[in-house]
């Protein structure tokens, strides 16, 4: 079994509310590839992930936002759900770490409403993505030119739209990670 991502770390970072598959999806995809995963969030101990409006399981986070460091890791997966991007948005922290891969170089890959973070961290602008439907105002005004898409993939950002997008994201971000 080949492992293409042996050695490479990459961050998850979510919070309450996040769509427990568009978290465990590509945590899974991502170890199976070799990768060290890590979950990253604005709070310690624990977050509760969710099954469209229905709670779901826990899961441990490794470090908070404040405690992690950009350069320990290659790429950043933000998975979606509606309330856990709306509460990451609304961190300064967690809009800098978004900000920080993007000006790294890193690949940043979004899925559903986790966009919502990269139109708050400045880095839309010019590129083209996609993401849930309900957000494409917030990405055409902020300067990004949103498709209905598959899968997006410019300047660094990967992004999809929903959970059934997951085959397309997931190969993707392991090819640009391997890259």
């Amino acid at each position: 079994m080949s492992h293409p991502l042996e050695g490479k770390t990459v961050a998850i970072m979510a919070t309450d509310g996040v769509e427990q598959v568009e978290l465990t999806r590509p945590w899974k995809e991502l170890e199976s590839a070799g990768a060290k995963v890590e979950l990253v969030s604005i709070k310690s101990d624990s977050i509760e992930g969710y099954k469209h409006l229905d709670k779901a399981d826990r899961f441990s986070v490794d470090k908070t936002v404040r405690q992690a460091s950009i350069a320990d890791y290659d790429a950043l997966v933000l998975p979606g759900g509606v309330a856990n991007p709306d509460a990451l948005r609304l961190d300064k922290d967690a809009v800098a770490f978004v900000a920080g891969f993007v000006a790294a170089g890193k690949p940043v890959a979004a899925i559903c409403h986790a966009p919502w973070l990269l139109v708050e961290a400045g880095v839309v602008r010019g590129k083209t993505l996609t993401s849930f439907p309900s957000l494409q105002t917030d990405i055409n005004n902020a300067g990004g030119h949103w498709v209905d898409r598959e899968l997006c993939h410019e300047g660094g950002l990967i992004t999809s739209r929903r959970p059934d997008d997951l085959d397309a994201f997931c190969s993707e971000l392991v090819r640009a990670i391997a890259a």
